[in-house]
Order: C-alpha cells, then structure tokens, then sequence
C-alpha cells in the first residue's frame, strides 16, 4: 500500500489537500451544533431574550449550511482524485502486463490477470475515496467530540474515554487477522475467473459433449469455495460494528446514570446532557466510520500488494549488448535449447538456417516443439541456451518493437477483435486501404469482405463468431500480410482452408511474397512439400531436415506422414 500512497497518489497531494480542508471546515461546523444548542438551553433560554434566541439559532442554520455545502464540495473532489488516482494506477498495470514475457504471464495466470485490473484497482478506488472521506471526518469528529465533552463535563467524558482503549484493541486484533483472509479471497477469485472464462469461451464444445452438468458441478465447487471464504473473510471484520456498538452503548448507559444523579444534584445541567447525547452519537458514528475504514483497508491491502507485485516484476526480456554476428543467412537458429517449466526440455539443439526469402516447413505429432519455435524466434520467450539470429543481430539485442514489426504473423487461436473487417487489418498500423485490400485478396477473402462490407452490421462479433472457420484464417492471413513483413510465420494457418484454397495461397506467397522469408507450421506434407527446407521435429529435437524428397528417403517417420495423407510420394 506503500507504493500507492508515495507514488500514485503523491500528484494529487494539493487536490487532497484542498479537499481535507473542505472536509475539516464542514465538519467543525457540524461539531458546533450541539455545542450552541447546549448553549441555547442552559443559558440563553433562561434569560426569555427571544433576539438572542433568534440570534443563535441563525448561527446554527449558517453553520449548518456551511457543512452542507462544504461536506458535498470535499465528497466530490474525493471522488474526483480517486478515480483520476486510480485510472494512472490502472493504465501503468495494464502497460505492465503488455510488456510482461509470455513465461510471467504463465506465471501469474491470465484471469488472475483480470482480476487484479478490475477487482484489485476497485478495491483501491474504494479506499482512496474512504480515505479522504470518512478518513477525515471521523478522526476530526472523534476526537473533536471528545474534547468538547471535556469542556462541557470533564466526568462524563471520563465515561466515555475510559472504553476507547478497549475499541483500539479489538479493531487491531480484528485487522491483523483479516488482512491475510482477504488475500486468501483473491486467489480464489482469480481460479473462479478462470473457470468462468474457460467456460465461456468452450460453451459450444461443453454443449456439444454434454457436459453441462459436470461444468455446473465444477463451477458449485469454486463458487461454494469463493462464498466461504468471503464469508469468513467478512464475518471476521463484521464483528467490529457490533463491538464497536455494544462498547459505545455501554458507554452511554453509564453517561445517563451518571448525567441524570448530575442533575439531581445540581451539579450539570439538562442543556449539557442533550449536548452529550449528541455527541455520543457523533462519536458513535465516528467509530463506525473507522471500523468501515479498517474493512475497505484489508481488501485494500491485500489488492495493493497484488497490484504492486505485477508492477515491480523485473523486465525479463531485456536489450542485450551482443555483437553481430557476420553471416549469408537471414534466419539462424543456433543449438538452441529451450525448456518452459526449466526441467525435460522441450527444445533440444535446435540448429538451421534460411536465406532472405527461403521458406522453412516445420512439420510432426502434437507436442513436438514447432510453436515453440516460433514463440522463441519473435522473442516471447528466451532461450536457456544456443542463440537465434536475424539478419546477423542477434534477437536479444533488437528492441521488441523493431523485432516485432519484421514480422507478420498467424499464431494458433489468433484473436479476431470486436471491429470491421477492415480494422481487423490495420489493427492501428500506418497502412493504406489500398495495402489493405491487396491483402484481403491475396489471402482469398475478398468475396465474404465484401459480403460483411455490404451489410449494415458490418463489425465482426467477438472472437469472429459470425465467421467460419476457413473465413477467421483468412482474414487472420490478410492481416498478417498487410504490412509486407520480412519475415512470415504462419502456425497451422491453413488447418481450416480446403485443398484448393490452400494451394491458390501457396502460389500467392511464391508470386507475390517472394522476397519474405517464410516459416510455416503444418500438419498437412502439401502444404510444406514445396519448402525450400523442411524440419521434422520429434519431442522437441529434430530428427529430418531437408527437402521434400530428401526426407522421403532420409525420415521414417516424415514418409509415414506423407504416405498416410497423400499416398504417394
């Protein structure tokens, strides 16, 4: 929490400031209240002056007024300063999580991820705005009650500050055994949001499976869970209010007693009992405030440190002072050895290399290690040993941004956004309509653009829902070649194209894209037979690489996948 009161909210220090000020002027006029109604009946209505009556009691109606005012003014910038606060707090996370690696997103888990922009940020909104809102208030009424008490009757407020210790303890005991229940909470949330997206996103196939049932039952698992916990969690800080009442209620029962033997003895007043009523309720209402606080505190906590931890993450992927290296090869693997969970390897001394312009196919089972290697070439992840060249510079000490625009790029389960097939494109790039549509042509998508173009709900639903499986790859190809990249990679692109569409494609990326070097991961031999070089990978090492007749009569298992889907050779 540190981090977020010294950093993000030190900027808006004068702005909290002129609302404090605000806020402890409203509330000085509230404590006055009383204090004049005291007043009012033990000295001034005694003496039947009604001018004097009508004097204070328009000093009542001003003070009153300027706390209204002031209270309302100081609210509003509250909330001003907290959403401003945490909208700079929200976008630094989201940068941060843009330029995490792959291997901290693996880490912290996608819909953990969500969690911590939505719910964690909320929380802290919420204790920005307490903060400056009862935060002020409550102290200023608390303790103001407190010596005014002292000054009306200093034996009544001895009543009364005799239980104030007793509330510190419990509100401390209380917080210091909350804070890590909350922090238990959140993780639980995150796997509850995780289940909720995986859901989402597989209805069709839960559906189509009949798995309903057994998705409601997981989902009443993690939801049970989610609601126990939150339980514990509020019922562990909802025990403050009810002490704090039975404290207070105490407190006031013994100020009536000894209030009521005052006056019969002469020595208090009927004017300093109403005052003390009063007060006590503003006092009661200032503990409340502050066991409120507390709770807003906890979850806030516990969010700050989830937030602080995603933004303090070092930045793995950095620029690395690496002398180039003199070569004829525009794409060089070199022994590269890569392992995700850093144990079996799921790359082993991975070595090869293409010319400007050359195609590489990459071809085996399921697992084997391809978008992995191509994961590795665009840099999400760095490789535990060997080197990855491009152009002679080696990729770790090219910047991502001049990295990543070389390529262009169709990665298995690609994104189509909630846009126009035309933005869907340009994605914001510097590109002409023209580029745009060369590249819905070339990637045989012209005749359902213009289809989706025509009507009048042109944008394209999430995830390309409106679309077939064989219209999302093409579109997802057009995009990839809009910007005429120096270097092509397309994972599994193809899958859903039939045979003579993914032939027509072949013979656009030779005619037109000649000059791209072009990396295409396939399960089909026809789509890769033509390849300059073809590399067969078997759990993650490389047992072929060559041309398409070389391996027919070099790798086994490359002649079994060619036979099994072409029948001949």
């Amino acid at each position: 929490m540190k981090r977020i009161v010294t950093t993000y909210l030190k900027p808006f220090y004068p702005r909290m400031a002129l609302g404090m000020f605000f806020k402890f002027s409203g509330s000085i006029m509230d404590l006055l209240l009383p204090y004049i109604l005291a007043l009012i009946i033990d000295t001034v209505i005694p003496q039947h002056d009604k001018t004097q009556i009508y004097y204070w009691g328009v000093v009542m109606l001003i003070c009153s007024t300027i706390g209204l005012v002031f209270n309302i003014i100081a609210n509003r910038m509250a909330a001003r300063v907290a959403s401003d606060a945490v909208e700079v707090i929200r976008r630094d996370l989201f940068t941060r999580v843009m330029y995490l690696s792959n291997h901290q997103m693996d880490m912290l888990t996608k819909p953990s991820v969500i969690s911590r922009l939505t719910t964690d940020t909320y929380n802290i909104h919420q204790i920005i705005t307490r903060i400056q809102r009862l935060g002020i208030r409550a102290p200023i009424m608390l303790i103001g009650g407190m010596i005014i008490t002292i000054t009306l009757d200093p034996v009544l407020a001895a009543v009364l500050l005799g239980i104030m210790p007793i509330m510190v303890i419990i509100i401390t005991l209380i917080t210091k055994r909350s804070i890590p229940l909350f922090a238990v909470l959140q993780q639980t949330i995150d796997r509850f949001v995780r289940l909720v997206r995986e859901d989402i996103n597989g209805i069709r196939v839960i559906k189509a499976l009949s798995k309903t049932n057994y998705e409601k039952e997981r989902f009443d698992a993690i939801n049970d869970e989610v609601v126990s916990r939150e339980k514990r969690a509020r019922m562990t800080v909802a025990v403050i209010q009810p002490a704090m009442n039975v404290c207070l209620n105490l407190g006031l029962v013994c100020v009536i007693l000894v209030g009521a033997y005052g006056v019969n003895q002469g020595i208090t007043e009927v004017g300093k009992i109403l005052a003390f009523m009063s007060y006590f309720a503003i006092i009661l209402q200032s503990v409340l405030s502050v066991s409120k606080i507390f709770e807003t505190w906890t979850k806030a906590t516990a969010s700050a440190e989830r937030i602080v931890g995603v933004l303090d993450l070092e930045e793995e992927l950095t620029i690395q002072a690496i002398a180039e290296k003199r070569s004829d090869y525009f794409v060089e693997f070199e022994k590269v050895t890569f392992s995700y969970g850093k144990e079996e390897p799921n790359l082993s001394d991975i070595s090869f290399a293409l010319k400007k312009g050359e195609t590489l196919g990459i071809i085996g089972e399921t697992g084997s290690g391809k978008s992995t290697l191509l994961n590795l070439l665009m840099r999400f992840y760095d490789p535990d040993s060997g080197a990855i060249y491009i152009d002679g510079k080696n990729v770790k000490s090219i910047s991502p941004r001049q990295l990543h625009q070389r390529f262009g790029a169709v990665l298995q389960n690609d994104i189509i956004f909630e846009a126009t097939i035309e933005e869907n494109v340009r994605l914001e790039r510097n590109l002409t309509k023209e580029e745009i549509s060369d590249a819905i042509f070339y990637a045989g998508a012209q005749e359902f653009a213009a289809e989706k173009s025509a009507q009048s709900d042109e944008a394209l639903a999430i995830k390309g829902a409106n679309l077939s499986g064989g219209q999302k790859q093409r579109l997802l190809i057009a995009r990839a070649l809009a910007a005429k990249p120096e270097i092509l990679i397309l994972d599994d692109a193809s899958s859903a194209l039939d045979y003579q569409t993914d032939a027509a494609f072949r013979q656009v990326l030779r005619e037109q894209f000649g000059e791209a070097t072009i990396l295409i991961v396939a399960q089909r031999v026809s789509s890769i037979r033509h390849a300059d070089h073809i590399l067969v990978l078997e759990n993650g090492a490389v047992i072929g690489y060559g041309q398409h007749r070389q391996l027919m009569e070099t790798c086994e298992v490359y002649r079994e996948i060619s036979f099994s889907q072409m029948g001949v050779s």
